[in-house]
């Protein structure tokens, strides 16, 4: 059996492969498979700060779309109307969307359960006219869509990070970096005190507070560090996708992802949003761009394939047939299996036959 020591050593090699790996991806791949990868780390960061919500805190949030457009919104108007450059903006945005998640955090002391998820969809929902309504950029639009010259990385950044000619470069860097900065982040939050009082108010919050946990100040704190991750998050898709929108869709669109990625990758797992939203990606990817090629052969079947609507559906059917197989995600699918194996050897092992007692006369 593996020792706990054996386990994190074990944990501790396997990160550094997968760094390395996340390192070298951009020089072996192409820009479209950079971006993607892109993509899945940014909204793996914002599925980590809805993890610390949902997952350790206990509190279901549908509306973290729109602390994801704060982020993006705050990094594009800074760089398009004021023109700094990308990385002073996440030092205005993180704590922007930190007092926002304040500000929707109290509210939320109230509500519990579905009616908490219902209250912020209707945050999600109103983002988009609000944007119409305070921010007028291309064409008196909400779009704020930046040129490369806004985009391109400062002239201290090595040529190995930027890249040459290739934007997605310096994009996939920075965002990996975040990326990282977050997870470590994350688990120090888990393993202090205050993520003790995330698990025990989400646990039994009467007994929590028995205890002298602050019940509201910790609820309050949850939605205001989860909307610094989204928010960040948001920051570095206008780095990936040089545009910031907000349209009702959307916005409903990345709060699902959001919530899909932390479930499918496992609740109350730090490395699960990841995994997760790397699964999220890659799938939806290959259900729109790669399955109807794959049944170029069969007429009818890839018509159907090819329909707007025929992905959304194949994904539904996929994400309900992965929940009923494993329905506390890939991390906890793989904690189950192990603790199924060594259980299993334990059963297995031969008992050791009792020594025989001498003879006496």
């Amino acid at each position: 059996m593996i020792s706990r020591r054996q386990a994190q050593i074990i944990g501790l090699v396997v990160a550094v492969i997968v760094l390395a790996v996340l390192l070298v991806l951009p020089h072996q791949t192409g820009t479209t498979s950079t971006l993607r990868w892109a993509q899945v780390l940014y909204i793996g960061i914002a599925a980590m700060g809805l993890n610390l919500l949902t997952g350790y805190n206990g509190q279901v949030s549908i509306g973290h779309g729109a602390f994801f457009g704060v982020g993006a919104y705050t990094t594009a108007l800074l760089m398009h109307n004021e023109g700094w450059q990308f990385l002073p903006t996440l030092v205005v945005a993180a704590p922007v969307c930190f007092l926002v998640g304040v500000v929707v955090g109290f509210p939320a002391l109230r509500v519990k359960g579905l009616y908490l998820a219902l209250v912020t969809l209707g945050l999600a929902v109103l983002f988009p006219d609000l944007t119409k309504r305070f921010v007028h950029a291309t064409g008196g639009t909400n779009l704020v869509s930046l040129t490369r010259a806004e985009l391109a990385p400062p002239a201290w950044v090595p040529l190995w990070v930027s890249g040459e000619g290739r934007d997605d470069q310096w994009a996939y860097y920075v965002t990996l970096g975040a990326a990282i900065v977050l997870v470590i982040a994350a688990v120090i939050i888990v393993r202090s005190r205050f993520g003790r009082a995330l698990i025990a108010v989400r646990d039994h919050e009467a007994a929590a507070e028995t205890v002298g946990i602050n019940v509201a100040q910790v609820k309050v704190l949850a939605f205001a560090v989860s909307a610094l991750y989204a928010g960040i998050a948001g920051s570095c898709a206008v780095l990936v996708t040089h545009i910031a929108n907000a349209e009702k869709v959307n916005t409903f669109q990345l709060s699902i992802e959001f919530l899909v990625a932390v479930v499918i990758g496992g609740t109350a797992t730090v490395i699960g949003p990841l995994l997760g939203a790397w699964i999220v990606v890659f799938l939806q990817h290959y259900i729109s761009d790669d399955l109807p090629n794959h049944v170029s052969s069969l007429g009818p079947l890839k018509r159907v394939l090819g329909e707007p609507a025929a992905s959304p559906a194949i994904f539904g059917i996929l994400l309900i047939l992965f929940v009923y197989v494993l329905p506390d995600g890939v991390v906890g699918g793989a904690r189950r299996l192990y603790a199924r194996l060594t259980r299993s050897r334990r059963t297995r092992a031969p008992a050791v036959p009792p020594s025989p007692t001498p003879l006496t006369t």
